[in-house]
This record gives C-alpha cells, structure tokens and sequence, in this order.
C-alpha cells in the first residue's frame, strides 16, 4: 500500500515538496505518509514528544523563513500539539501540522482515540481544514501553506482521516507554485501613508524606533540599519526583536520593556524612551512584556506603527498606520526620507550617541566585577559573560522562556543585524529551549547554536536530548541549574511576601542525565569552570550539557524586581 505512487500519502508529500519541505518533524503515524516521504526528498526528524516536536518546526521556520511542517497521531498525541501551535500562533511562525485522523467509516463512534480535533485546534491556528477526498490534496495543501505565510503568519492544520492517506488518487496534480518561503507576500504601505510618516521623522526632535519580532521574519535586518546609520535614527528592540540591529552600534539601545530593571543593559534608558517624541513601531505587537505593562512608552509621543497586521496597528497606541511588510515598508520610508529636508534632525539630534553611551557605559562599567567573582554557586552574569566573549556573529542563541530569556537578552551582545536569539515569547511557555535550539540546529547546520535554560524548564525536554543524540546534532546547552522556579518564587515573594513549595526542586546532575544519553556532560560548580567548559561545547562534535550550579539568589534585571530585593 506504502508503494503506491497515487496513494493519497504520496500526494501530501508531492505537495509539500513542491513547497520546499525538506524536513517533517514527527513520530510513526501518519505512517502512510512517512513511508514514503523520503522518495520525495522530505526526511524525518522524529521527536520524542509532539509538544516538543511542534517548538523544533517553530524554530525550523523562525531561522529558516520557509514553511516548517509537524505531524501527529489523532488524540493525545494531537493534543500534545496545542501548547506549540499557540505560541506560533502568537509569535507569527507558519508551522503547519499534518493530523491523522480515524477512518472515515469510524466517524463518530467513539473508534479508539477519536477526538474532535477541528474544535481542539480552532484557537491555536490561523486555518484548520479537513481533507476528505484524495484528489483534493493538492489543493488543501496550497491553501494551508498559503494561509500560513501570507499576511501576519501563524498555523495551519490539516486533518486527515486515515483512509484518505491510503486511497487512490484518481487525477494527476496540475499544481506547480511553490508558496513555502514567507513572507509570501511583500506588500508596501500606502504611499500617502509613507510621505506622512517621513515628515513626522523628519520633523522630530527626538524619534525612535522600537523594532520587534516583525524585523526577524520579514528579514528587513539590513534595511533597519540602513535607516539606523544615514537618518541617524536610535534603535532599541523589544525581547523578540533582539537582534533585528547591530548593540554594537552607538545608537542602538538593546531590549526595552520588562527587562530594565537593575543592572540591565537598559537601565538608566527609561527616559531616552519617555522623551521619545515620535516613536516608529516595525513589526512590534505593543505586548504586556515588551512595553513594560503599558507603562513604559510615552502616551504623548507621535506613534507610527508599521505592520503587516492590520489590526494591531492602534490596538494600544493611536498611531499612523503603515499596513504592510516590514522589509518593503522601511525601504518605502527610506524612499521618502531621502527627498527630504533634514536640517532639524541634523541640528537636534546630535547629542544621542553620548545619551546612549553613557547609559550603556554605565552597564558596561559593572561587567568586570561580574567576570572577576569567585562566587560560589555561579552567578549566571559571569555564565553569559563567558559564553558571550565567545559568541561568533552567525551564532544562533537559543533561551527557554522564564529567566534565562532575560539573562540572555541583557547579558549576551547581538553583533551584527539579523543575528538571530529565539525564545519562546509569544507565550513564554517553560521547555521550549532544547526542543528550538535542535529545530534552528536541523534549520542552519553550519551556525554554532547554543542553548541557555533553567532548571525548571529543562526538566520538561530531558528526554528530547536522545534526540540531539541520535541526529548527531552539535548544540551546546547550559542549564543553569539552581533548584528553584526562580521567577515563580521571586514573582510571588515580591506580590504576595511568600512563595509556595512547588518552587524548590531537589538537586539534580544534568550532566550524568546527559551522558546517559549519549551525549557530553559537564559539571561546572565553580566560576573557574565555566569558561572551559564552554570552549570545550562550542568546539566538540555532538550534544553537550553544561550543567553549572548557579545561585539561587540570582535575579534577573526585571523592573518589578527595581528596589524589592536587597540580598543580590
């Protein structure tokens, strides 16, 4: 049945590969389909649990900008699919999931792990579509790449009942468009709507852009910093926007939002952003994290929100609307800056490198003390210190969401533009870190990818280091291990004056966990044994965890954190 050439699972994998599908990420079933998928060019990458299959084609697709395609047994397993259709849904990431269903003549009685799967995924996914004809399968597989790449991106699925995959198909596929690169389409804001938005920059005293996730997917790196240098525009990003700029630049100030509170990169910052009299939002959702709850951008500044999604343009700042891509928006608005007259930036905003040097400097100054500390447990500043003199630009940094997206999104230096750190923001769901770092590793083989986590979240993702393992895969790992929820515990110490027991874990050696496995292990319990610890991951062939045993005392630059807490 498998060798059939016109069964239904080879039509679905004729049709993903024509949309340039190299890789699947899934389990057994639908056997049908990987069976014979790699005639058709399409490997397997098989997880060992789908909810960490579905963060692997996250991370595929957010490094690749192609299409990432998961796939899934009907019931527990699909549900398993829930937590990381929903953070792509809310990161913008076009992972389309391929769910195989019971047989048709099984419908509705109560066959074996039958589940209502279209109203299971109806809030997690752009698009959801049965397939219940054979010869239909091109067409849906068209529509659910199309609905996942075009317009803000996000999930499709496709349900499939068993027998479709095993059925004959009656016509040959006339389809020959491949759609699986986003963005799928490039669309420019209305010209008026540009020149409007050149004058509000020109003609501002102090403007800023606030660049986020946006940046990254519609790969407008090099356009940003193109406006960044020759109309002397200050740049800052919020956590998922790191990287859409170079924080080498004197310009750029890093990651503004939730993550300023002490000792953070951005600290004395607030009023740079405050001051702000015209703000230009690329790619930026004006979320809960990234504006600091609401309360950091200023409500009286000018604001320009460009964005491919409409609707998110003025749902928290009246803004002049740029509805379009990225890329193609700030190439227009270069266009129309270019024949302008720019004597008022020129004469105002002269003093902005010394502003942001200063404030930066300030950051800077305290970096010493950190990589000079023989503390024991290992304070995680001297960890990313390390790691990041280490760090080459076409490295890929991956943080599991909680702490170590903060640590990591302070501590770690985005060197050029378009140097890519992902971490689970859209809902910042825990044990997505090694699950991502091995999809981006599948994505872009020949960068360094490094994984930074917690404790905490680690333990959800042990098992998926066999998989690392098995595919031969070089991702270095740093757990930074100090037995506690440590946002958990803090949060509900600072908000209610205690914290429950469910945030203390008992020791635990990730290294020995790793060698179990088959991969390397390390042990790092003092500050002397991180460096080399490091050079060796970033050097060897094959997974390696470096478990360091870090203070639990530690506390990120978070500002709920600012004045709270007197022991760190």
């Amino acid at each position: 049945m498998a060798d059939n050439a016109n069964s239904g699972g080879h039509a679905f994998a004729r049709a993903f590969a024509r949309h340039g599908v190299t890789v699947a990420f899934g389990q057994s079933i639908p056997s049908l389909f990987h069976l014979v998928a790699p005639s058709h060019g399409i490997t397997q990458a098989v997880y060992r649990t789908e909810h960490a299959g579905g963060a692997m084609a996250d991370a595929y697709a957010r490094i690749t900008n192609r299409v990432a395609l998961v796939t899934a047994q009907n019931g527990p397993a699909a549900t398993l699919l829930v937590a990381p259709l929903a953070e792509a849904l809310k990161a913008s990431i076009p992972v389309i999931a391929l769910v195989q269903e019971v047989t048709a003549d099984m419908a509705d009685r109560n066959a074996f792990q039958e589940l209502d799967h279209r109203s299971l995924f109806a809030g997690v996914a752009k698009w959801v579509r049965r397939v219940d004809d054979a010869d239909r399968i091109d067409d849906y597989v068209d529509m659910a790449v199309t609905a996942a790449t075009t317009g803000r991106p996000g999930p499709a699925v496709l349900l499939v009942p068993g027998n479709v995959l095993a059925a004959g198909v009656r016509s040959e596929p006339i389809r020959r468009v491949a759609l699986g690169g986003f963005p799928l389409d490039r669309c420019a804001p209305d010209a008026a709507a540009v020149r409007r938005a050149a004058e509000l920059i020109a003609n501002a005293r102090r403007p800023l852009v606030i660049a986020g996730g946006g940046v990254h997917l519609s790969q407008a790196h090099a356009v940003l910093a193109d406006l960044q240098q020759r109309f002397h525009l200050p740049v800052a990003t919020t956590p998922m926007g790191k990287g859409a700029v170079s924080e080498d630049h004197p310009l750029s100030l890093g990651v503004v939002g939730y993550f300023m509170g002490e000792g953070a990169r951005t600290e004395h910052l607030h009023d740079f952003v405050r001051d702000a009299d015209v703000i230009l939002l690329v790619g930026n959702r004006t979320n809960q994290n990234g504006t600091n709850s609401w309360r950091l951008y200023p409500r009286e500044a000018r604001y320009i929100h460009l964005d491919v999604d409409g609707e998110e343009i003025g749902r928290n700042y009246e803004a002049e609307r740029l509805v379009g891509d990225a890329r193609s928006g700030l190439e227009a608005l270069a266009g129309a800056l270019d024949g302008m007259d720019l004597t008022v930036r020129s004469k105002s905003r002269t003093g902005f490198e010394a502003e942001i040097g200063n404030a930066v400097g300030q950051f800077r100054d305290r970096l010493p003390g950190h990589l000079e500390t023989t503390a024991s447990p290992v304070r995680p500043e001297r960890v990313m210190l390390e790691l990041d003199k280490r760090l080459s630009p076409d490295a890929t940094v991956v943080s599991d969401a909680s702490y170590a997206s903060v640590w990591t999104g302070n501590f770690l230096t985005a060197r050029r533009p378009g140097m890519r750190f992902l971490s689970p923001r859209g809902l910042a769901g825990l044990g997505w870190g090694l699950p991502m770092a091995i999809g981006a590793k599948l994505g872009r083989p020949e960068a360094p990818v490094v994984c930074v986590t917690g404790d905490g979240g680690f333990a959800h993702c042990w098992a998926e280091l066999e998989t690392a393992v098995r595919l031969s895969l070089s991702v270095t790992v740093i757990v930074l291990n100090n037995q506690i929820l440590g946002y958990q515990k803090d949060a509900e110490d600072v908000l209610f004056g205690a914290h429950t027991e469910a945030c203390h874990f008992a020791p635990v050696d990730h290294a020995a966990i790793a060698r179990a496995c088959g991969a390397r292990g390390i042990r790092a319990e003092t500050p002397g044994d991180v460096a080399d610890a490091i050079a060796d991951a970033l050097a060897a062939t094959g997974p390696t965890v470096i478990d360091v045993v870090t203070d639990p005392s530690a506390r990120p630059p978070i500002t709920l954190y600012r004045g709270r807490f007197t022991d760190s």
